[in-house]
């Protein structure tokens, strides 16, 4: 069959960090027969070579090039290209990895919208990635109507025919920003784009050590001439105006002005910060005209307009003064509905840890001239981001704990100013509720809420937290799609989570006391501290002396109290004994997983009767330790016995 997807890994001494990157490829969804993994080892010297060689030797979907060092990874992309034999290209650094699906979703997804470029949703592991142009799938995505230019690096999947067509490669050698130059020119020739916004196809990472090549220092002289190679790319493919503005804002905005940022900037030795700005002050005033800055949010447009006057002190001062600013979210309630969980909440700035206070009646006024000073250049950003708060928002994410892959959640908010020092000064607050269906989230795991603030050129994020133990709401578990999902305020800091797929003590049923269970005939009732929808289906498990009967029942939400009522039929002729009694979320699956309930069933010539649940003898107590440690030692065994066979 011919190949749909060639994947092209670039490989320079990873170590061990290129393990999660093959076993990425080998567990992908797409049929075996339809991609194949380019390895193209770029002169390794650690034991990378030898690792690579076995794999192409036993997986036929690998193969393994070797070469000598080019010093970066352009060059091994390229040959990567020429050997392709897919339809798509795909490219994949040695120490990222792909999600299971990836291949295939983002190929189908390619060929079903005509695509010369496909962008699979990114996840940043310990690092940044873009979280706006994934908010939703943009099938049909240019850089005028989708923040595609936001997305420069080359872990996308490209049309083979498409590239050989316009004779688009990567620049090679020794150098920087090489995917700038190749992804920029691809967006604006390609005759489509499409944007893959609901699965995570990528995961970056950051290594332990931050060794990755990204991540280390870069020489200023060389990095700015290398960008002005990007630059160069959108004058020859875009005209004077407002695109060819919009593009180069994106270089101006993240490769330079957020570098001469807050932390960011004074976290720099003295001598390389200088040595960077003299660099970034060149591009400024060679290469941006006055509406390039014009469109930059207000405290961008300060450390624009300072560089390119040249005033590096003040420069240092405004990233002082920035350093202490952070978004906070107060966590106002936490409940279930429906299906869903509400989660209300309030967020706004803070400076030092005090609520950030803005004049009172601002109005909007161009910064036509460069600041005097930062006392000036702080006025006037405190003067616009008030002016400007009619167009604030605040989003809540849930991004999952170990992959940091995240997902945005339906949110409603409010604008409100609030008047301090006899009205002068105003702290601006956003008021919101969020929307979170379980059923919704793509896996199981730890879920960690985060709000996500944009005002005044300040986008920050933050836990939804800390919550006081004071005014802490207490949340319960619910029941989603078979799945138990626990809220809860983690300890020490007090930020929500969400516990999907909690099981065992977590779950709270050791709160169901035994006056809340009754047994009417054949009809089990029983409150338990479960939200659930109406008709909730589940599945109930009785156990005793090594016999087990199961038994279909409902969870019914509570009126006007928390949890829920689970009804069930018993199994017809209960046999005369004690019943321990299991609750399974999930009556659909295979091998349902049971959780106990804190009650046993006495069935008898009298019926039925709630009783609490036996402890278990000594001699029972021996008899589960004997069985555990024998368990162990086959477990032990096992291997050793099958080795000699």
């Amino acid at each position: 069959m011919p190949v749909k997807v060639s994947v092209i890994v670039p490989v320079y001494n990873p170590g061990i960090y290129i393990e999660d990157c093959i076993s990425s490829l080998r567990r992908q969804s797409l049929p075996p027969e339809e991609y194949e993994a380019i390895f193209v080892d770029d002169g390794s010297t650690d034991g990378t070579p030898a690792l690579l060689g076995r794999l192409a030797a036993e997986d036929p979907r690998m193969r393994v090039i070797h070469q000598e060092n080019s010093g970066w990874s352009g060059k091994p992309r390229n040959v990567g290209i020429a050997s392709a034999r897919g339809e798509f290209v795909m490219f994949v650094d040695n120490d990222d990895y792909l999600g299971d699906e990836a291949l295939e979703r983002m190929y189908a997804y390619g060929v079903a919208n005509g695509a010369d470029v496909v962008v699979g949703k990114m996840a940043g592991k310990n690092r940044g990635v873009p979280v706006e142009l994934f908010r939703r799938n943009h099938p049909r995505a240019t850089v005028e109507n989708a923040p595609l230019i936001d997305s420069l690096t080359p872990h996308k999947m490209f049309r083979r025919a498409f590239l050989d067509e316009i004779g688009l490669r990567f620049p090679e050698g020794r150098r920087r920003l090489e995917d700038h130059v190749f992804v920029t020119e691809a967006y604006l020739r390609a005759a489509n784009v499409s944007v893959l916004g609901d699965y995570v196809c990528y995961y970056h990472v950051r290594r332990d050590d931050a060794s990755n090549a990204g991540f280390q220092r870069f020489d200023p002289v060389g990095y700015f001439t290398n960008l002005r190679e990007a630059l160069d790319v959108v004058e020859r493919y875009t005209g004077p105006g407002p695109v060819r503005d919009r593009l180069f804002r994106r270089w101006l905005r993240v490769e330079m002005v957020e570098r001469l940022r807050a932390r960011r900037l004074l976290g720099l030795p003295e001598d390389y910060r200088q040595e960077l700005f003299v660099e970034i002050h060149k591009v400024v005033v060679e290469r941006f005209g006055p509406a390039v800055a014009a469109g930059l949010q207000p405290t961008q447009q300060v450390v624009a307009s300072l560089t390119a006057a040249d005033r590096y002190d003040d420069v240092v001062a405004f990233a002082e003064w920035e350093a202490g600013i952070a978004a906070t979210a107060t966590p106002a309630g936490v409940e279930w509905e429906g299906g869903s969980l509400r989660l209300g909440f309030t967020a706004e700035y803070a400076s030092a840890g005090t609520p950030m206070t803005f004049p009172a009646g601002a109005v909007r006024a161009p910064l036509a001239d460069t600041p005097k000073n930062v006392e000036e250049a702080v006025a006037w950003v405190g003067a616009e981001t008030a002016a400007r708060f009619t167009e604030a928002t605040v989003d809540l994410l849930l991004r999952e704990r170990s992959s940091s892959a995240q997902y945005f959640q339906p949110v409603e908010f409010t604008r409100e100013t609030v008047a301090v020092d006899g009205g002068e000064q105003v702290r601006l607050v956003l008021r919101a509720t969020a929307s979170v269906d379980p059923r919704v989230l793509p896996g199981d795991g730890v879920w960690d809420a985060v709000v996500r603030v944009k005002l005044g050129g300040w986008t920050k994020e933050c836990r939804l937290g800390p919550a006081p133990h004071a005014t802490r709401p207490e949340p319960y578990a619910g029941v989603a799609a078979g799945r138990a999902v626990l809220p809860y305020w983690t300890e020490p800091h007090g930020d929500l989570s969400l516990d999907v797929a909690v099981r065992g003590r977590r779950l709270g049923l050791g709160q169901v006391r035994r006056p809340d269970v009754t047994v009417s005939g054949a009809r089990l009732r029983a409150r338990i501290p479960l939200h659930a929808a109406d008709g909730t289906p589940v599945r109930l498990r009785f156990s005793s002396a090594g016999r087990t009967l199961c038994a279909p029942g409902t969870l019914t939400a509570e009126p006007r109290r928390p949890g829920s009522r689970l009804e069930a039929t018993l199994p017809s002729g209960l046999p005369r004994g004690v019943w321990r009694v299991a609750l399974g979320l999930d009556p659909d699956a295979a091998e349902p997983l049971f959780s106990g309930l804190p009650f046993a069933l006495r069935a008898g010539r009298g019926g039925v009767l709630v009783v609490r649940v036996p402890r278990p003898g000594t001699g029972q107590k021996l008899l589960r330790r004997a069985r555990r440690m024998l368990g162990v030692a086959r477990a032990r065994v096992a291997p050793l016995i099958k080795g000699r066979r």
